[in-house]
């Protein structure tokens, strides 16, 4: 399958992606653990069939040093022993904020309460905001029909300027 568009073809297209990827930047430099970032980037690619990102994610993942079995075991983080107390109650919010077009009532109220259990006000902000965006990201590259398989880790620092 083919990339449906290019949206860096147009300008607005690139005005649009600068603008995408200076919120992502907010963000990652936000006190949110930069691991946990990634993990939560990559859990919701994943629930959204976004290979680009999924791509992207894994990659810069493992390229900051992730451990490769935690980045394997991401889809099956429940049934997993290597992520600590923090790291499921983002997991979690990313699920349940990722599914709720699946019908899924939103964000429990057990799931809030696990997230600020483990995060300040601002790691909670940037959790959420972090989780909102990666949607739209992927459904940006779902819609695109963009493939994974040739991100180099450091392709999207073109976007800075």
């Amino acid at each position: 399958m083919e990339t449906r568009m290019n949206l860096f073809d147009t300008e607005l297209g690139t005005k649009v992606g600068k603008r995408i990827y200076a919120v992502s930047q907010v963000i990652q430099e936000s006190p949110l653990p930069k691991s946990t970032q990634e993990l939560v980037q990559l859990r919701a690619s994943q629930i959204n069939g976004c290979g680009f990102c999924v791509d992207i994610h894994s990659k810069d993942a493992a390229a900051a040093g992730e451990d490769a079995a935690r980045l394997s075991l991401v889809a099956a983080w429940r049934h997993s022993t290597v992520f600590t107390d923090a790291e499921r109650a983002a997991l979690a919010l990313t699920e349940e904020g990722t599914r709720i077009i699946d019908g899924y009532a939103g964000v429990t109220d057990e799931t809030w309460a696990g997230v600020r259990k483990h995060y300040d006000e601002e790691q909670a902000v940037a959790l959420v905001s972090l989780v909102a965006m990666i949607n739209a990201t992927n459904r940006l590259g779902v819609i695109l029909n963009n493939q994974g398989g040739s991100y180099v880790p450091g392709n999207l620092t073109t976007l800075a300027g």
